[in-house]
């Protein structure tokens, strides 16, 4: 995206989650170490099944009262209902402020160009109020303003911002590897690491215990990683469940369809190596992996 644009996402959903315990309380669930975020810094993580598999990923900013989640909309309530299961004695209240808050994308440049004006060099800044944080999981992917949409509106005129189609942002995370539309579908379908979230720093291996994380550390340990997720590049519809050809192996299958979609791809039987540049097929159309992590 150019330097003067601004994505909105009108996809995405916050939850609040303030009290006494909500930093112990994250801190035992989630993948990323919540002692990181503050002011200066924010974080990508995730949610797994006690088995280590994907469950829900998200952004968590640090707020006045306590901590912001930026989620994809469609897992709001379905974060809410988990993260409520585990809540017990914890003093802690969690809300759904997605009517409150809208998330822009603007570049990394315009975003250096903030920090310069606010003389600051922090990944995440205050700007007229709203947090503004670099994605984590890229850089190319710009930064995060998570405003509410008066605020935004009026940071949009400031900076002379132009409001563009979000199409461009998600071609580009499908070029880096990074899925972000279709996401649901991964739900309970791979495991933490074959969604490479330790490339993508939602995983600190030094924090303490969180669901899944006996799994999880056990795949690194022993590098049982058999599999990855990765982008497919196609001139035709892809449907999940379609099967992934190299001559007449089947080396993977795409969990992500539509128009930006990826696959759980074999790393070995045959070796991933054989088979990543070349030519494959799905129901006899080419297909090309995008592999940029």
């Amino acid at each position: 995206m150019e330097k003067d644009q601004i994505i909105l996402l009108e996809d995405r959903g916050l939850i609040s989650i303030t009290g006494d315990d909500a930093k112990s309380f994250l801190q035992n669930i989630i993948t990323n170490d919540v002692e990181k975020i503050n002011k200066s810094c924010s974080i990508f993580s995730a949610l797994f099944t006690p088995q280590g598999k994907y469950l829900f990923e998200f952004f968590l900013i640090q707020s006045k009262e306590g901590y912001l989640l930026d989620c994809d909309i469609k897992a709001t309530n379905e974060i809410i209902n988990y993260l409520t299961k585990y809540k017990l004695r914890s003093k802690i209240e969690i809300k759904d402020k997605s009517n409150e808050y809208i998330i822009g994308i603007i570049s990394l440049e315009k975003f250096n160009e903030i920090q310069n004006s606010e003389n600051k060099r922090t990944d995440t800044i205050e700007y007229r109020n709203s947090s503004i944080f670099i994605d984590s999981r890229n850089k190319k992917l710009g930064a995060r303003i998570l405003s509410t949409l008066e605020k935004l509106h009026l940071t949009i005129k400031k900076l002379e911002l132009k409001i563009t189609k979000p199409e461009i942002y998600f071609n580009e995370a499908h070029i880096l590897g990074v899925p972000i539309k279709g996401v649901e579908s991964l739900k309970g379908q791979l495991f933490g690491l074959e969604a490479n979230f330790e490339e993508l720093s939602a995983i600190d291996f030094k924090k303490g215990c969180y669901i899944g994380q006996e799994n999880t550390a056990r795949m690194k340990l022993k590098k049982k990683l058999r599999r990855k997720l990765v982008s497919v590049k196609s001139n035709s519809v892809l449907k999940i469940g379609d099967e992934i050809k190299y001559n007449s192996f089947v080396v993977g299958k795409i969990l992500i369809g539509g128009a930006f979609p990826f696959g759980l791809i074999k790393l070995f039987d045959p070796n991933y190596s054989v088979f990543k540049d070349k030519k494959l097929k799905i129901n006899n159309h080419d297909v090309e992996l995008i592999d940029n992590l």
